[in-house]
C-alpha cells in the first residue's frame, strides 16, 4: 500500500513556518503500521493542490493533504479537490451549526465568509474538529481514501487520532503492519550506544528486525522496526536486551518526555521540586510546567540570573560569590539549598554557567556549568562544559539537570 502526504503552505515553502506536520503524522502513520512513501510541500495555490492531489491519487492508495481549509481567500483546498474529483460543494448543517456555536460562545460576530467552512464536497465523510471551526474530510478514490486536515497542529493532531486514524483502520487497513519501539537514552554518544547493541542484536536482525539511530541534543533514540508475524515479539526481545546493555541511560520510550517521567517519578513518590536557574534562563521551569499534573510536584522556580537576586532570593553568600564566582560549584550548592529550604521541597536543582559566546576565562571556558541537586540527604553537584551555542546550551544543561533528579530519584 503506497502512503503519500502533501503539506500546503507558502509560509512552509519559504521558511517562515517549520513544517512539523510531516514528522508528526509520518510517527503516527508509521504506528499504525504503514509506511510513507512520498511527501511533498506546495503552495498555497489551487492549481498546485490540484496538480499534487492529482498525481499522488492516481497512484497512492491512501492521500493526506494539509492546510487550507480555513475561511480567507489562499485556503482553497476544499474548492479545488471538490473541481477535481468534478464533486459539487454542498452545506453540512452540522458543521455550520457548531461553527454558529462557536462563535457565539467566543462573544465574537460571526461573518458569512467564515460559514465557507461548512460547504463539503458531495459524499465526503466529515471530520469534527473540537478545537476549531474548519472541519476535516474524508473522501473514497478509484485506488483508495484521500484525507484533508486543517492546518494548525493544534487542531489537526486530535482530529488525526480521534477521526482519521478510526476511519482509516476499518476502511484500509495495512497489509502489512510495521510494529515500531522507540528507546529514548540520554548521557551516551550515538557511536557508543550502536557498539554497546548492534552486536547482540545480530540475530535478531537476522529474522527482519531492523535498527535506527537518531540523534539530538544530548540524547540518541534507538528506534526498533520489525514487520509481517513475529514483528511484536522480535520488538520485546530486542528491547529487553538492550535495556539490559545500557541500564538507567534509557529514560523513556517512544514520545515520552524526560519532564514527563520527572512529574510522574515525583507524582508517585509524593515528593516536591523547586528549581533556582542562572545560566539556563527559566528555560527548566518552563519545560516541568508544560507537564500536566506538574502542579501537584513543582512548588516553584527562581530565575536568579544577577548575583544581587542569587543573595536576595535564594541566601547565596557574597563572600562566597567573591570567592569562587557566580559560575562554581560552591554556589550552585547555595543556590539549590537556598531553593529548598526556601520553599521546603523535597528536591532542589540549580544551574549556574557561561553560556557564550563572551564570558569565559582559561579556568572557566565557554559552556561550563555547575548543576547542583539538593535533598535531606545532601547535595551534589555536576561540573560538565557544553561548548556550543547558546540556546543549545541551555538545552543540554536542562535535560541533564533533569536527568541528574531522575537518577537520583530511581535509587
Amino acid at each position: 500500500m503506497r502512503v503519500e502526504l502533501i503539506n500546503t503552505g507558502s509560509e512552509l515553502l519559504v521558511g517562515r513556518v517549520l513544517n512539523t506536520h510531516h514528522h508528526w503524522l509520518a510517527q503516527q502513520l508509521t504506528r499504525m503500521g504503514y509506511t510513507l512513501a512520498h511527501q511533498q510541500t506546495v503552495p498555497d495555490t489551487g492549481e498546485a493542490i490540484q496538480a499534487a492531489v492529482r498525481e499522488a491519487i492516481a497512484r497512492a492508495e491512501l492521500v493526506i493533504v494539509t492546510g487550507g481549509l480555513g475561511p480567507t481567500g489562499d485556503d482553497l483546498t476544499r474548492q479545488r479537490i471538490a473541481e477535481l474529483l468534478d464533486l459539487p460543494l454542498e452545506e453540512h448543517a452540522e458543521t455550520r451549526a457548531r461553527i454558529t456555536a462557536h462563535f457565539k460562545n467566543h462573544n465574537r460576530p460571526l461573518r458569512e465568509t467564515v460559514l465557507v467552512q461548512a460547504q463539503v464536497p458531495a459524499g465526503a465523510t466529515v471530520l469534527r474538529n473540537d478545537h476549531g471551526t474548519a472541519p476535516g474530510l474524508a473522501l473514497p478514490t478509484p485506488r483508495g481514501w484521500l484525507v484533508l486536515l486543517p492546518g494548525p497542529p493544534r487542531e489537526l493532531r486530535p482530529m488525526f487520532t480521534q477521526a482519521a486514524a478510526p476511519l482509516l483502520a476499518e476502511k484500509l487497513p495495512p497489509e502489512n503492519p510495521v510494529t515500531t519501539r522507540t528507546l529514548k537514552t540520554i548521557g551516551v554518544g550515538e557511536t557508543t550506544v550502536e557498539q554497546h547493541i548492534t552486536p547482540v542484536l545480530s540475530e535478531l536482525m537476522a529474522e527482519g528486525l531492523e535498527l535506527g539511530y537518531c540523534a539530538r541534543a544530548g540524547e540518541v533514540d534507538v528506534r526498533l522496526t520489525a514487520s509481517g508475524e513475529g514483528g511484536v515479539e522480535r520488538i520485546a526481545q530486542a528491547e529487553a536486551i538492550i535495556r539490559e546493555k545500557l541500564g538507567p541511560r534509557i529514560y523513556g520510550v517512544d514520545d515520552e518526555q524526560l519532564e514527563e517521567i520527572l512529574v510522574l517519578q515525583l507524582t508517585a513518590s509524593g515528593q516536591t521540586l523547586a528549581v533556582a536557574e542562572s545560566c539556563t534562563g527559566g528555560l527548566l521551569a518552563h519545560r516541568l510546567t508544560n507537564v500536566p499534573g506538574a502542579s501537584t510536584v513543582f512548588l516553584a522556580g527562581h530565575c536568579t540570573y544577577s548575583n544581587a537576586a542569587k543573595q536576595t532570593t535564594l541566601g547565596v553568600q557574597a563572600e562566597t560569590l567573591a570567592e569562587h564566582g557566580a559560575v562554581s560549584e560552591a554556589i550552585a550548592r547555595q543556590m539549590a539549598e537556598g531553593a529548598r529550604a526556601v520553599h521546603g521541597a523535597d528536591y532542589a536543582l540549580a544551574t549556574t554557567g557561561i553560556a557564550g559566546p563572551d564570558g569565559g576565562t582559561a579556568e572557566k571556558l565557554v559552556g561550563t556549568v555547575f548543576i547542583a541537586c539538593a535533598t535531606a540527604e545532601g547535595t551534589d553537584v555536576v561540573n560538565a562544559c557544553f561548548a556550543t551555542d547558546r540556546v543549545t546550551f541551555k538545552q543540554l544543561v536542562v535535560q541533564q539537570a533533569m536527568n541528574e533528579l531522575r537518577l537520583k530519584i530511581c535509587k
